[in-house]
């Protein structure tokens, strides 16, 4: 960690965190104290694994020659830890390996590797804040946001921030208006404008009740471009948006019809069909979920229905329709989530899918 503390700057920095309110404080303060960051977010389980593949399969493909993965706010398992480790000796260029966690669970990573920063009494938010507040500078505001986190991560009742921790983490936990598979990048904005938004009412009288009674508000104002209306009519205004502009990557075939493919997008009605108008040379909507059922919108272009008993025993409407893919294994990266659709399609005898 000394090393660091000298050279920081110099480095691309690859931030993997947890997925809740601490989590994504962790990466608020890493964005308050760098610019040369790509933040990724993970559960739990296997999703570890794969982020951490995607950083490696990442810094292989880059220019730059020095890179930092920072872990907060997750504790890997020792063979988790092992791997990592090994793979960044290995590499060509030089890549440090910082984790910032306090989770006892990792003790034993804590004891065998020095790169592995282990303090209970914090939460990762505040053990983020604190080491590199100590290498660039002091921030007030910011410190306040880490007092909230921390107060009610680790559960200090008796603290005054505790009950506003309390709102700001059912603030984070529900915010599932951008999918972060598909979306990491909008996903991550998309919190950090949250944790900012969220930092006024902290001087309120009677903060916590301020607070919650302007969560509608704040997410709102996160969605309305031009004119106001329902956050659902927002939201969705907003993911066909991104769809659109990511729509040559998403495409998937069927036969002579073309879709978009999603994944556990929700809400598939309104946005499905909202994409299908604002995009008419696409002929299916596809959202499948971690749960292996499939949802499809049509515009009367392709009977989906019949697509649905095909690929995924189902039924329905001409163009609304679901099944269940039985062969789909839930994946992480977007990339492999299309593949193993694309796959199935063809499974079935769909010989022009591409």
């Amino acid at each position: 960690m000394a090393v660091l503390n000298k050279n920081m700057e110099k480095y691309k920095i690859y931030h993997l965190s947890h997925t809740d309110l601490d989590g994504y404080g962790c990466q608020m303060v890493t964005n308050h104290f760098f610019k040369n960051v790509e933040f990724l977010n993970s559960n739990y389980g296997k999703e570890i694994n794969e982020r951490i593949n995607q950083i490696i399969q990442s810094i292989a493909s880059s220019e730059i020659q020095n890179n930092l993965i920072l872990i907060t706010d997750l504790n890997l398992t020792i063979e988790q830890a092992r791997d990592l480790d090994g793979r960044a000796k290995t590499n060509q260029k030089d890549v440090k390996i910082l984790l910032l966690d306090h989770h006892k669970s990792g003790q034993d990573c804590a004891n065998e590797f020095d790169w592995y920063y282990l303090d209970h009494t914090r939460c990762a938010t505040k053990i983020a804040y604190d080491f590199f507040s100590s290498i660039m500078s002091e921030n007030l505001q910011l410190s306040k946001l880490v007092d909230v986190i921390n107060a009610v991560d680790i559960w200090l009742d008796d603290k005054p921030e505790f009950e506003l921790g309390k709102v700001c983490l059912g603030l984070i936990s529900g915010a599932k208006e951008i999918n972060r598979i598909m979306f990491n990048k909008e996903n991550s904005e998309y919190m950090f404008n949250i944790l900012q938004e969220i930092q006024p009412y902290f001087i309120k009288q009677n903060p916590h009740i301020a607070l919650d009674e302007a969560v509608h508000t704040i997410k709102k104002a996160f969605f309305t471009l031009k004119k106001d209306d329902t956050l659902s009519n927002l939201v969705s205004t907003c993911n066909v948006a991104m769809l659109t502009k990511n729509r040559d990557k998403m495409t998937i075939n069927y036969g002579e019809f073309k879709g978009i493919l999603t994944y556990n997008i929700g809400n598939v009605s309104i946005i499905g069909n909202d994409f299908l108008k604002a995009n008419p040379d696409f002929d299916f909507f596809m959202d499948i979920t971690s749960r292996k059922t499939v949802s499809l919108r049509a515009n009367g272009k392709i009977d989906v229905s019949k697509m649905a008993a095909r690929i995924g025993n189902g039924g329905g409407h001409p163009n609304a329709s679901g099944g269940l893919l039985n062969g789909f294994k839930d994946s992480f990266i977007y990339d492999n989530v299309r593949k193993q659709v694309m796959d199935i399609i063809l499974s079935k005898g769909v010989h022009n899918a591409k």
